[in-house]
């Protein structure tokens, strides 16, 4: 078993304490202030809640630099977060400002830290990352067809984006945007950059929300922007020109297993309300946990949570002993996995609440758009298993099947007839004879 070192367990303590005494209280206040306050505006019970996690001690756990803990010690305590939608804005540990954050930190230059890293880090300001697009299949980044054209000292910049998380948002005052510096390169892998952009730069047009499943803001304040001409400092650039694909692909990591973890706690909270309202009611003379058909779920969700838990535990602890490029397989098994687990979990959970589990009173069509969206969000579930099928190929390619026993070669001719040559009629050893 994994050993959790004393200093992670009192944080699961004192994470859990916050979240009876703040988090699950509120959270019929937070749908509801969602639904009043739309995604262009802010749950006044988040701002309130902030100060208190910070007072507590709970703030930007993620963030090693400040809280010193690696991806393996986080894990258990971001799945405590992904118990409620609520909690991690309430943590400064959510979605994109954690990508943007670690972005920021690992290739930003000092002046680009000191200007919006650390009001970030400090929960004063949110932020936005522009990358998918709707007119191509955004699946393949190399597909971008935004447009940053080097004019002199500045950049411009031309392109249409959506599922742009966060850009609705009145406290989003910088957006980091990927477009093509360089589309003519030969490398399709060298075009692209990624570049800071304020909000308020002229050009910049958000044009809508976009729900996910109905819900506006919750899970995820997705948004279509449109940049038109937008000019900012050649300064402005992340780590160089044609270095995008890059900066994306250390960005998303992090970011994937995050996701991740959380969900396995959504996993735990839904399964604990399945057995609840499964005991509480009755069917055909017998109360719902007793159905056999009940039961086996109850089963195959235990064993779905602990095999996620056990995998993404394994992804986190490679990423901090080999590096996130070592540990690219584990990281798009996992984030195939747990989402299709969560939507399995949840499905079941809706099957048990009966009409009531697609309404917005049990929480439970909330997290399903939310596991829903991860199986698209960082990278489409159909890439993570191409992915994860070439680097099995090119795995075994590497070995020699007379040392693993593993190769798969047809029996010529000879063989074939040496090797049951004692099954024929009138042999010595004949068995049918």
């Amino acid at each position: 078993m994994f050993d959790i070192s004393p200093r992670v367990r009192e944080y699961q303590h004192r994470l859990q304490d916050f979240m009876a005494a703040h988090i699950y209280p509120n959270e019929r206040r937070y749908y509801r202030e969602s639904e009043i306050h739309g995604p262009w505006g802010v749950q006044p019970v988040v701002e309130e809640l902030k100060p208190l996690a910070r007072e507590h001690g709970l703030w930007n756990l993620f963030y090693s630099h400040e809280s010193g803990l690696n991806n393996f010690e986080y894990a258990p305590l971001c799945e405590i977060m992904g118990r409620s939608l609520l909690a991690p804005e309430v943590f400064n540990c959510s979605a994109p400002d954690t990508g943007n954050m670690e972005t920021l930190a690992r290739f930003g230059t000092p002046e680009q830290k000191a200007r919006w890293l650390q009001p970030l880090l400090a929960g004063e300001i949110r932020s936005s990352f522009a990358m998918t697009e709707p007119d191509v299949a955004s699946s393949d980044a190399t597909n971008i067809g935004s447009h940053i054209r080097r004019d002199g000292d500045e950049y411009v910049i031309n392109g249409r984006k959506w599922y742009t998380t966060g850009a609705t948002d009145p406290r989003c005052q910088i957006i980091i945007f990927m477009g093509k510096t360089d589309p003519d390169s030969a490398d399709k892998h060298r075009q692209q950059s990624m570049i800071l952009v304020p909000k308020d730069t002229p050009g910049i047009r958000v044009l809508r929300p976009l729900p996910v499943f109905g819900f506006y803001g919750v899970p995820d304040r997705a948004s279509e922007v449109v940049f038109e001409n937008v000019r900012v400092p050649v300064s402005n650039v992340l780590l160089g020109e044609g270095r995008g694909f890059e900066i994306a692909q250390g960005r998303l990591g992090p970011g994937r297993i995050h996701h991740c973890m959380r969900l396995i706690g959504m996993c735990e909270r839904v399964l604990e309300r399945l057995c609840r309202r499964a005991e509480s009611r009755s069917a055909f003379g017998r109360a719902v946990a007793q159905q056999t058909v009940t039961l086996e779920r109850i089963a195959e969700a235990r064993i779905a949570i602990e095999q996620t838990r056990l995998l993404t535990l394994k992804a986190a602890y490679m990423m901090d002993t080999v590096g996130n490029k070592e540990a690219k397989a584990e990281i798009a098994m996992i984030k195939v996995a747990a989402p299709l687990t969560a939507c399995r979990i949840v499905d079941w959970a809706m099957q048990v609440f009966g009409g009531g589990g697609t309404s917005n009173d049990h929480f439970l069509t909330a997290a399903y758009a939310t596991a829903r969206l991860l199986r698209l969000a960082d990278g489409p579930d159909e890439v993570h298993r191409n992915q994860i099928g070439k680097l099995e190929l090119r795995r075994h390619a590497q070995t020699d099947p007379a040392y693993t026993g593993g190769g798969g070669e047809v029996l010529s001719a000879d063989q074939a007839e040496l090797e049951y040559a004692h099954l024929r009629p009138g042999s010595a050893s004949y068995l049918w004879g």
